[in-house]
């Protein structure tokens, strides 16, 4: 049987007192596609930041390609103290990419500069090795062109394009998309969205938080609804968008069709 590429089991997030998501549980196998929908605050952008390791999970664990990531140092009433050492997390975010809904670019540096970047900070590749993934990567995103700009001469589309470029880069086995057109003008949305299609079609493993429900329909292999820091409903795009079996899945995407046609 396939070991799954991804797995989270129990995943807990508190800041303070207000507990964001109250236990996760997912299962995520190579290739898959997965689109994560839900309403502001349901905790869709919390989950995706502790599955690479930029939010510290409060409990719960999550493995990758069947490893567990930190140590178990004590075990308490309340559950697990384990800790996370900074090199194994180092290595997480590589192998699983994040592209924001902000781009992030270093505003003093070309297009090019800003995908070699952490080729040569993190992964300490030699600068001319780096100098033609980035370029590579760049033709990938339909940039091949704007190699010397700097990111105020582009749109936002073309910024969030380099973006996508910067993380795979760094070649990630999981991709994973925060809302990646919510700071897009409308005209600016589709470019971006043609580019995430083009690497579905090249069998990358991915999930993606949107509000884009058309898209999500055609993109994904899998849908979860999150609500209330817990997944309410998953399925495929065709039972999610078509026959929820939740009430609350049935009145999100009442509303949030409402006004798409």
């Amino acid at each position: 049987m396939q070991t799954p590429i991804l797995r989270c089991s129990g995943l807990r997030k508190s800041f303070g007192a207000h507990e964001v998501l109250k236990g996760i549980d997912l299962t995520v196998m190579k290739g898959e596609r997965i689109a994560i929908i839900g309403g502001s605050g349901s905790g869709k952008s919390t989950m995706l930041r502790c599955l690479n390791f930029m939010e510290i999970p409060t409990a719960g664990q999550i493995e990758l390609d069947g490893k567990r990531i930190g140590r178990v140092v004590a075990t308490t009433a309340q559950g697990e103290k384990v800790n996370y050492p900074e090199r194994e997390l180092c290595d997480v975010r590589r192998r699983i990419g994040m592209v924001f809904q902000q781009f992030n670019l270093f505003p003093h540096m070309t297009v090019l500069q800003n995908v070699m970047e952490g080729l040569i900070t993190v992964s300490r590749m030699e600068k001319g090795a780096a100098r033609a993934r980035a370029v590579a990567e760049l033709r990938e995103v339909s940039l091949g062109d704007k190699n010397d700009a700097f990111p105020s001469q582009l749109s936002g589309g073309q910024q969030q394009r380099v973006a996508i470029a910067r993380a795979l880069a760094m070649q990630p086995e999981i991709m994973l998309f925060d809302e990646p057109t919510s700071s897009l003008d409308p005209e600016l949305v589709g470019e971006v969205l043609r580019t995430i299609n083009g690497l579905a079609k090249e069998g990358r493993t991915m999930l993606l938080v949107t509000h884009e429900l058309g898209f999500a329909y055609h993109f994904a292999t899998r849908v979860l609804y999150l609500s209330d820091g817990n997944i309410h409903e998953e399925g495929t795009p065709e039972q999610i968008f078509k026959n929820p079996r939740n009430e609350k899945t049935r009145a999100f995407i009442a509303r949030s069709s409402e006004f798409s046609l």
